[in-house]
Formats: structure tokens, sequence, C-alpha cells
């Protein structure tokens, strides 16, 4: 805490602001003040976000302004937003932050190069959400602290508080708005915290891109034998998070990362993995991080010795735990990389026709991350009960500025020019389509993945998919042959002929609508029907 600190450039009045408190400080006021709020086992703080437990990407707004106008992928994914509303509903947070007997501003930062650093400040009414900032932004030293000055973008959390949803815009109670030529973000209606966390990655996916960085949504870990880097791109549930957290190698990042001149970077000071059924014999590495300053959401506990139910999921399915990276024994801090060896993009095929593991090559590589094919897993975003196959931009379409094709320009530079393999990981189904098959085996996806690393995978012989093209490995070490091949594990052959060639159109209609902006070399690496 410092004393004396206030936010009235920032239109706040409020006398009693909290900066960058410790986490023993920021678990007695919430547990003082916010109902629902209690200490684990293992000691993590456990939080509710309230009716919304998931993020809400049709709520968020993108205001439409002159100095970012002409760069923004206008659309459902950045819905325009107008000044006056912005500041509408920007004087409404402030009006609720005002009234707040005390409030909470976490200063940290985001990415680890220092060299392309956004110092964000987060402005709250709950020391819940200074927690989870705490633990995902990159946290400062007493010295960077006391010399941190103004911020670069700050995020004015009102999300107690609704939006006017008679407001010109407005959809519901619930508002997102980012506005870059202010610098800012304000949140109304929702006190999910992941709004924040991708928030800041949203800011970072269009700042980045204008210095010639890529920013990706994807995990990033490290060989501890020969130090060559592997990236793992995939949207919420694909196992970005479970699939880095991997002993034999160095965490740099479970879930957003840039990929510069001179390497990659994590964004972030933490790790958010989903907790639905998590254990320690599958997930021992973020089993144990879940101890104090670690914060769980939504979970069911016994009231009595408060062991939580990772099982449970009567509140939602998208229970999560925050912890800063260092809970990770494997972490390497400062979170930084080389060029990476091999990219692995990581999808849910709820249909359970692609392979669980091909090699891609350049013009496939091209498409598949355009594409972006993945299936919406139960919990993560509000009114997803079921998984839905989905295709979403670069793997993170939710969180895109700029055109997709903007990202994939510059992944493809850097893919040819360090000469990095890429992979798709298929952790869906596998024998029939969700309902009818089951999930991939956690340990057989790890088995692949390690063989991707040590380079086995790629010495294996192949077959060529009939449809999509791809080469499929048809030997893994620690894997069944018959997994490899997707069609051998259906009991209708026929069936799962019908239900490839169903994907297959699905793939080739949702490119349409890159078509004109991808050349014939890219074209050339969809399905073929």
């Amino acid at each position: 805490m410092e004393a004396g600190f206030d936010l009235k450039q920032h239109g706040i009045q409020v006398e009693t602001v909290i900066r960058n408190a410790t986490p023993a400080v920021l678990y007695e006021l919430g547990l003082r003040n916010e109902r629902g709020t209690a200490i684990t086992s293992t000691g993590a703080l456990v939080a509710m976000s309230g009716d919304k437990t998931g993020r809400s990407p049709s709520d968020k707004r993108v205001v439409d302004e002159s100095t970012s106008s002409e760069d923004i992928w206008w659309g459902p994914v950045n819905i325009k937003l107008d000044e006056d509303t912005y500041a509408t509903n920007r004087e409404r947070a402030l009006d609720y932050l005002n009234t707040c007997e005390q409030l909470y501003c976490i200063d940290g930062f985001a990415g680890w190069d220092p060299r392309y650093q956004l110092k964000v400040r987060i402005i709250t009414a709950r020391a819940y959400h200074a927690l989870f900032m705490h633990n995902m932004l990159i946290r400062p030293t007493a010295e960077e602290l006391a010399s941190f000055g103004e911020p670069d973008f700050v995020i004015l959390n009102a999300g107690h508080f609704p939006a006017n949803s008679h407001t010109a815009g407005m959809t519901s109670k619930t508002s997102v708005d980012l506005n870059f030529k202010a610098h800012e973000a304000v949140i109304l209606g929702t006190e999910y915290a992941g709004e924040m966390k991708k928030g800041v990655f949203t800011v970072m996916n269009y700042l980045m891109p204008k210095q010639g960085v890529l920013s990706m949504h994807c995990s990033a870990t490290e060989s501890k034998e020969d130090g060559s880097t592997s990236i793992l791109f995939g949207l919420s549930g694909t196992g970005k998070t479970t699939l880095s957290a991997d002993p034999k190698r160095w965490l740099i990042g479970d879930d957003e990362h840039c990929w510069t001149a001179e390497g990659v970077f994590n964004i972030e000071g933490g790790c958010y993995a989903k907790m639905i059924d998590l254990s320690a014999e599958a997930e021992p590495d973020i089993f144990q991080a879940l101890r104090f300053g670690a914060v769980l959401e939504n979970v069911i506990y016994d009231p009595k010795t408060r062991v939580v139910d990772f099982h449970d999921t009567s509140i939602t399915k998208n229970t999560r735990g925050s912890y800063p990276i260092e809970y990770i024994q494997n972490a390497k801090v400062p979170c930084v990389g080389g060029h990476p060896t091999n990219v692995i993009f990581l999808t849910a095929d709820a249909f359970g026709v692609l392979p669980p593991v091909s090699k891609l090559n350049a013009s496939q590589a091209m498409y598949h991350f355009i594409s972006g094919y993945t299936a919406k897993v139960a919990g993560t975003e509000v009114g997803v009960v079921d998984p839905e196959a989905t295709f979403s931009a670069c793997f993170g379409g939710p969180f895109l500025a700029w055109h997709p094709m903007k990202y994939a320009e510059l992944l493809a530079e850097r893919l040819e020019k360090h000469g990095a393999q890429a992979w798709l990981v298929n952790t869906g189904w596998t024998g029939g389509p969700f309902g009818v098959g089951k999930r991939m085996k956690l340990s057989l996806t790890r088995a692949m993945v390690d063989a991707i690393h040590d380079g086995s995978l790629a010495q294996a012989g192949t077959r060529v998919d009939p449809i999509f093209g791809f080469e499929v490995p048809t030997s893994c070490p620690n894997v069944p042959a018959e997994v490899l091949d997707p069609r051998a594990t259906w009991s209708d052959g026929a069936a799962y002929d019908e239900t490839a060639r169903k994907l297959a159109h699905l793939f080739r209609k949702n490119f349409e609508k890159y078509a004109d902006q991808a050349g014939a070399d890219v074209l050339a690496g969809g399905p073929k029907l």
C-alpha cells in the first residue's frame, strides 16, 4: 500500500486508494468486504464473480475514433461505439467508483521484453480483482513502482454497476469498452475478472503489429536440454495451459505472447487455468500452484475442510484459477525465449474427424492459422452449454484488433525466416463426434507433443489425409497406432467419411471471407473435395 496516492487525474475523488497491496492485505480486505470470499485448505482465495462467470464477447465495444478507425477489423468481434456513448459509459463508471469508500489500484506491466513493455493501471472496487491482476500483470519491483509515472493504459473496472441498456449501442447491462485514443477501457455490468486480462491482450494485439511484432494467443515453452522454443496456439479449453505445464520444459507462459525480431516474450506475469476436473495426478504443476496468493473463481468447496471439489460445476463449468507464473516450478523468469522451432496449433475437434497430430506444410499452416478451427468448450463464454464447432481467426478471433491477414502475414514471415515446423494437434474427440466419441486422453496428447519436441515425430513415416492433405504420422512413441488414424477409431467408416466431408465444407465456407485477400499458396492449404 502507498500512503497519499490518489487517482484524481482519472476523475476519481475517493481518498482511500490501496495501491499494489500485498496478497495478504488483499486477502484480509476481500474476506472482510466481499460476499462469497473464502480461503481453501491449500491457502488459495476463493472469489465469486457474480452473474457473469465467463466473458461476454457480444458486449465488447471499440470506440470509433480518428487515431485507430482505419486500422480496426470492424464487425462482430470489434463492434463500433461512438465517442459520445463512450463518454457516457465512462462517466457512469466514475460515478459508481466515486461512491466507494475505498478503491484498489494495481500498476504493472504487460510484456517481459522492456523494449515493448506497456505500463498498465487497473482501478477497481474489489480486492478480488486487484489480486487477480496482481497475478496476471508483471509485478513491478519497489524501485519500478516508485518511478512508474503515468500509465500507458488504464482499465476502469466498475463491473458491479450495470450499463444503462437504454444508452445507444448497448445490447445489455454489460459493456466492455476499449478506447485506443484515450488509452482506456471501461467495464460495466460484469465482475468476471477475465475481461480485464483479455482487455489488456486486445490492447497488445493492436499496439504490437504497429511495431512489426506478432502478438499471439498461445503458450510457450523451452527445452531444458537445448534451449529450443515451442509455441502452442489455441482457444480456451484446447490445452494451451495444460500442455505448457510440462516438467521436462521451462514454462515461458501459458496464454499470451509476442514474437519479435529477437524471439518470443510472455505478455503476462501469471497463468489463468481452467479448474474443471483438475487433479494432482493429471496436472500436478497446476494443482500445486493453487496455494496462498492464487485466486480460485466460482469453485465449490467443503464448508468444514475447505477442500475444493474441482468436479463440482454447479456454479459454472468455467471454474478458473489465477496464480503468479513463478508458482509453476519450471517457470522461466524473465519469461522470454528464442525463436520457436515448433509451432503447434491446438484444436478441439467436436466432429472427431481430424487426426490427433498432423504435420503441416507452409500453405496448410497459413490456412489453418487463419481458419482457427476449434470447438467452444462449455462455460468459457456465457450461453455456451455444449461444445460448438467454430472458427476463430488466428486461434484468438475475439481478441484481434486488426484484420486476421495482418497477423497471418507476420506469422508467415517468421515461419519462413526461422524454419519452424508447424503441427496441428487435435485435443478433441476420437471414435466419433461429440456425444458419440470421447475426448482424447491427455496422456496420449502429451506423448505426441513430447515426440514433436524431441524430434522423433518429424522423422516418423506419414500418410497423406485424402481430404485435408495433412501428413499424418503412422507411428508415435507411447501412442497406439490405431489412435493416429481417426477413421480407424470410428465403428462406421462411411459415417466418418461423410462427417469429414461435412467438416471440409465448413472450412471452405468459412474461408470465403478471406479468399479475396489470401494468395493462391494459402488457398492451396485448404481441404480438397
